[in-house]
């Protein structure tokens, strides 16, 4: 397979990279992490063992993204954002059996310094603001902002702000696309 690695990073024997992955200064992969195609890896950058990624997942600068965690395709993860992998960490207690599963469902984006407790699933297309930390699962198009975070709205695959009719039906402004919000879950139309 071809992919890109700066001449500063660190990629572990026993990795799978997709075609056209790029790996930038400073990075770390280590062994046994699964990269998809066309993914962007930005500096100082972490991926721990049995970590998967899938398709054009672009991760920016200074993330480490540990064991436990999956992200699907099109996911973004901002400068600096923070997964964790144990509910209760402590320093003189070896607790790696312990990781808990995170999942960042296709097309999420995770805004610069939030935070994800481990074991919550961010769904499709959910937009996390920057700063934000993540105590409980997000909802697919959930607009999410805070410590801890609080859901303020909807967005649209392409991260715009849904305004929901009377008849419970928003339309993407740059993309047309339409949703309904049931209950309290927002369905892509078409």
């Amino acid at each position: 397979m071809e992919y890109f690695a700066h001449e500063t990073a660190i990629v572990d024997e026993g990795c799978t990279i997709g075609n056209g992955t790029k790996i930038w200064h400073f990075s770390h992969i280590m062994s046994g992490c699964i990269i998809g195609e066309s993914c962007n890896i930005g500096q100082n950058v972490v991926i721990s063992p049995a970590v998967i990624l899938g398709k054009n997942v672009k991760i920016q600068n200074n993330v480490s993204v540990y064991t436990g965690v999956i992200c699907e395709d099109d996911v973004f993860l901002g400068p600096s954002m923070v997964f964790t992998n144990v509910i209760n960490p402590r320093s003189h207690v070896s607790r790696k059996s312990e990781y808990a599963q995170t999942i960042v469902r296709k097309g999420a984006s995770i805004g610069a310094n939030a935070t994800v407790v481990c074991g919550n699933e961010i769904g499709e297309y959910a937009l996390i603001g920057a700063g934000a930390v993540i105590t409980k699962p997000v909802k697919p198009f959930a607009l999410v902002v805070g410590n801890p975070a609080r859901q303020i709205g909807w967005v649209s695959e392409n991260g715009l702000k849904l305004q929901f009719d009377t008849n419970n039906i928003a339309v993407c402004p740059e993309t047309g696309q339409e949703y309904e919000l049931k209950g309290t879950s927002v369905l892509r139309l078409k």
